[in-house]
């Protein structure tokens, strides 16, 4: 080997290491955008990837969307968390022509984009990965099917449900013999142990988040309508309040206020807080805290520990069939024009890895999504599971082809919210929604 071959080599080495060191050369990466809500916990889980360590929707989904960039090297995933529930800003970044590859999206919500067709189709991408839909929960693939097509990976159905404190329920006289709490079965039995509650504990029987929320009026409203059987959207694009059925639901609600049967100044923050502090015994909550309350319930000290914590579905207070109002929460695709084949596929292994780890999310307290999760005994095991097991037959959500309906949301909870306070009368309030939101969903 000539001396001048060898410096060649030596030369060519060195650009060999250089290439292979610098970021500049290294592997191609493919990158897609992706937006959720959700929370931000970036102090306990921003660099977390052992997902069985997470807690609570934040440390879940983040940790969980860690573990897939740590899993997939070629991938980055880069994540805008917004505020809760984010649709001004995704409306506003569809309009701009700038919206993200993958989004948290409410089943409800869908129609809002699939129609407009700003949602990509997923059954093909979804096959290609070995996703089926048949793999889906009913309620699971009924959330994301429109027009018989498959616009979001679900990943849970949700609801709201009575998180009890055992001590104060003991304390009232409200346990049954096996420690199970006494739950009523009509609005009248609910009253009774309503003021039993406050006669013997001091404090009030429900802890609600009645400040600045709507939210929270508007799912009461729709379970207690589909308790009472009535089909108050026959029609989706018109809305019926002003009969019988809301007036009994809203004047139950109104009772509730104003005998002090409830907490009353607290926004979403407090009304968490006031039940964690053991300031009321039943707090109307969704699925979505029963992680952190079960942790709560097993942290010494705490008001949940001291005599334990359990949680149910809404007790059946009408005479109608058993059902209460239901959601769920989805992985939407964007239908961008300029996306790469490569970031379609990045795209679909991000969908196969929340599908894979269903059972993950699941730990939050939200029904799963597929059916193998839903029937496994590791979900089975989980805290609870027994007492909200009903939710997967109860769980009623608005007809699909209702759209607006988070707009519809903010309208009956204004309307309920003065109704229950006084500020209104029961039937001027459930007009002026009625009109109110018949006007909105005339103007689409």
């Amino acid at each position: 080997m000539t001396r001048h071959f060898r410096s060649w080599m030596m030369a060519a080495a060195s650009v060999a290491a250089l290439v292979s060191a610098s970021p500049a050369f290294a592997q191609d990466v493919t990158e897609i955008s992706v937006q959720r809500f959700f929370g931000a916990c970036d102090a306990d889980f921003a660099t977390n990837t052992d997902v069985s360590k997470a807690v609570g929707e934040c440390g879940i989904i983040t940790s969980l969307i860690n573990k897939f960039n740590a899993d997939n090297p070629d991938i980055k995933a880069t994540v805008t968390t917004v505020e809760w529930p984010g649709y001004d800003q995704l409306t506003a970044q569809f309009a701009a022509g700038d919206p993200p590859d993958i989004v948290t999206v409410h089943e409800s919500a869908l129609s809002d984009y699939q129609s407009k067709g700003l949602l990509l189709p997923l059954d093909e991408l979804l096959a290609t990965v070995g996703i089926s839909p048949d793999s889906f929960t009913d309620a699971g693939r009924g959330g994301v099917t429109k027009e018989d097509k498959i616009y979001a990976l679900p990943i849970d159905s949700w609801t709201m449900l009575y998180h009890i404190n055992l001590d104060l329920f003991k304390q009232a006289d409200l346990l049954n013999a096996d420690g199970t709490p006494k739950l009523p079965t009509s609005v009248d039995e609910l009253m009774a142990q309503a003021e039993q509650f406050k006669q013997k504990t001091g404090k009030p029987y429900f802890v609600q988040n009645l400040a600045n929320e709507v939210a929270l009026y508007t799912r009461n409203l729709y379970t207690s309508l589909f308790q009472q059987d009535s089909d108050f959207f026959a029609d989706p694009t018109k809305i019926k309040l002003n009969t019988p059925e809301g007036k009994a639901a809203v004047e139950m609600y109104k009772k509730i206020f104003d005998n002090g049967y409830t907490t009353k100044d607290m926004d979403y923050g407090a009304a968490i807080q006031a039940f964690l502090a053991g300031k009321g015994g039943v707090q109307l909550n969704g699925t979505w805290v029963i992680g952190d309350y079960n942790a709560s319930a097993a942290t010494a000290g705490t008001a949940l520990n001291k005599g334990g914590y359990a949680v149910y579905p809404y007790p059946q207070l009408f005479g109608g069939k058993k059902a209460q109002y239901a959601d769920g929460h989805t992985w939407a695709v964007s239908n961008k024009e300029d996306r790469t084949p490569e970031q379609l596929a990045a795209i679909g292994k991000f969908l196969k890895f929340f599908a894979d780890n269903d059972f993950e999310w699941s730990r939050t307290g939200h029904l799963p999504a597929f059916k193998a999760v839903l029937e496994s005994d590791a979900f089975k095991a989980l805290p609870h599971r027994d007492t909200i097991a009903p939710i997967a037959t109860l769980g009623t959500p608005l007809p699909s082809s209702v759209q607006r309906q988070f707009a519809i949301q903010d309208i009956i909870g204004e309307e309920m919210g003065a109704a229950v306070s006084g500020q209104k009368e029961v039937e001027a309030a459930l007009t002026d929604a009625e009109n109110r939101i018949n006007e909105l969903l005339a103007n689409l």
